[in-house]
């Protein structure tokens, strides 16, 4: 019913069954993993009205850390999380899982659970956890610059076509271009550099 992808690796299916509605997958090696892709395969659906809740175990020498990253469904089969900034356990939450956690160690662990949907949107996950929630931000941005500077370009006269109006303020296209392409830049370098 799982998958699971980590960054540079192939894809795992195997996942170890706790309890009904409670699965896990091991992550070897998970000091060298930053993202994660946790997607439903297609082959069964959640029951109507069910989730995923979707946890990310780092282990650490108290005890294994469980933080809750966010959920799938059958509306939302896939998504994709930053686990990167959460290996210092100051997002855990009480173990959802039993003792069935691994001993700390360089692995860790992908836990999910299945609840209705309802819970599962009234959930708050762990803070810097959602990779493809700036990436939809900035694709959202690119877009509405594309269209604002598409639909302003439509209205583009040269010199010659111009009816004097001394109501209307006339702005050049080379600046609008230029104010597109610097805005771009910066959301190159800095998604969230709007915030400042």
């Amino acid at each position: 019913m799982f998958g699971i992808l980590a960054a540079g690796r192939l894809v795992q299916t195997e996942f170890q069954q706790i309890s009904e509605t409670q699965f896990l997958f091991n992550i070897t090696d998970a000091d060298n993993v930053n993202h994660i892709v946790v997607f439903m395969t297609g082959q069964v659906p959640f029951p109507d009205g069910m989730g995923g809740a979707v946890y990310f175990c780092w282990p650490n020498p108290s005890g294994p850390s469980w933080m809750l990253l966010g959920h799938i469904s059958n509306a939302k089969p896939s998504a994709i999380f930053k686990i990167s900034g959460l290996k210092s356990g100051d997002n855990a939450v009480l173990n959802p899982f039993g003792q069935s956690s691994q001993q700390p160690s360089h692995n860790a662990q992908i836990g999910i659970s299945v609840e209705p949907l309802e819970q599962l949107s009234q959930q708050t996950p762990a803070t810097n956890t959602s990779l493809s929630t700036l990436n939809t931000m900035v694709a959202f941005s690119q877009k509405m610059l594309e269209n604002f500077f598409n639909y302003a370009s439509s209205f583009a006269v040269n010199q010659a076509q111009m009816v004097p109006n001394p109501s209307e303020t006339f702005v050049p296209l080379s600046t609008l271009q230029k104010w597109y392409e610097n805005f771009q830049k910066r959301m190159e370098t800095n998604p969230n550099f709007w915030k400042t």
